[in-house]
């Protein structure tokens, strides 16, 4: 695969290396070319200096032989720009990075599902830990060639789980409702704004993504 990040922070850099080890192409964007001085010799990978958040520099990463577009930038602006701009050029998938939790109704009202909140996740982890919770990270759980993928139902509302027809090695394993989780039986009713997840072979994620992520249009439309 084919990674571009804007951004050369400390999750960047960690990203990166984890991503070369094994085997993905890697690019960084970077307006300040001290840090690429300073990362060029220990990165196997390619750079570019420029401002990720412009048009001009994102079309030269190549964005339809890019599979994800990383906007990690310091700045929670900085990174919806990026995505917004990465988004119009058609970029397969774009997952921004932001701090400040206001930010985030305006990232699902410009359909930034993506969207990651690093502050959320560390404390949450915390929490756990403080009450004495078994923590687990996904990567002890799931190896090898499954992954998970979660869509949020909308047009399915009405069917049962068992009329979804999903493809071989793909099994919906639970979904959340109010926010609440519930396992799932192939009886299990739909409604709308469910949070569904599926538990499947690594090879069905592109297809999930056609069914239930279709591509943005590159054009406007009016």
């Amino acid at each position: 695969m084919r990674i571009a990040f804007v951004g050369a922070g400390e999750v960047t850099v960690r990203t990166a290396e984890l991503l070369i080890e094994r085997g993905h192409e890697v690019i960084i964007i970077e307006k300040a070319q001290e840090k690429i001085d300073d990362l060029s010799d220990t990165l196997d990978c390619s750079f570019l200096h420029g401002d990720g958040s412009k048009p001009a520099i994102l079309r030269e990463v190549g964005p339809e032989q890019t599979d994800v577009l990383f906007c990690l930038s310091d700045s929670d602006q900085a990174n919806l720009i990026s995505s917004l701009v990465g988004r119009s050029l058609g970029f397969k998938r774009v997952i921004p990075s932001i701090q400040d939790p206001e930010f985030e109704g305006i990232c699902w009202e410009l359909d930034l599902k993506d969207t990651i909140l690093p502050s959320r996740t560390i404390s949450r982890y915390l929490a756990d830990m403080v009450e004495g919770l078994d923590i687990l990270e996904l990567s002890t759980v799931i190896k090898g060639e499954a992954r998970f993928f979660a869509f949020t139902v909308d047009k399915e509302k009405g069917k049962s789980v068992a009329d979804l027809d999903l493809p071989k090695n793909a099994k919906v394993i639970c979904y959340y409702r109010g926010g609440h989780f519930s396992l799932v039986h192939d009886e299990t009713k739909l409604q709308k704004g469910d949070e569904m997840v599926i538990l499947t072979h690594s090879e069905n994620i592109g297809d999930l993504r056609d069914r239930w992520e279709p591509k943005q249009s590159t054009n406007d439309e009016s």
